[in-house]
């Protein structure tokens, strides 16, 4: 037979949700205020490429120094632009997670930005159930 789960843990979990979303709709407008102004500028290895994104890693500039004109190889600028996107956009959901972790617990915010549901109904799950 299943054992039913702690019901003083959910009672608490429950509580502690609801001062949670208090915390995020008194501060929401501020945080995603906040959140939306991220811009990030990386540079390539070699200084050759800039790129820029938003907090949600859009493409919002990309400036390429003449002087990659000197190699002319296609598929190592591509990878390189890649790469430097790539890094822009870890440092972009670094800052919005940092913005929001007051309010939101890093391992849950970084799950919804994953879209990891799974990983977000087990957190659910065990701390209902007293585990965490």
């Amino acid at each position: 037979m299943e054992s039913l789960p702690d019901v003083a843990a959910m009672r608490a979990y429950a509580d502690e949700l609801r001062d949670m979303f208090r915390q995020i709709q008194d501060a929401s407008l501020e945080l995603h205020a906040k959140a939306r102004e991220v811009q990030v500028t990386e540079k390539s290895r070699d200084g050759l490429v800039s790129v820029t994104v938003g907090a949600r890693g859009e493409l919002v500039r990309l400036d390429l120094d003449p002087r990659i004109y000197r190699r002319p190889d296609a598929r190592h600028l591509a990878d390189t632009i890649t790469e430097t996107t790539h890094r822009a956009v870890a440092r972009a959901r670094e800052r919005v997670t940092e913005i929001f972790e007051p309010v939101i617990p890093r391992a849950e915010f970084e799950a919804h930005l994953d879209g990891d549901l799974e990983a977000a109904m087990n957190r659910l799950a065990d701390r209902m159930e007293g585990r965490t």
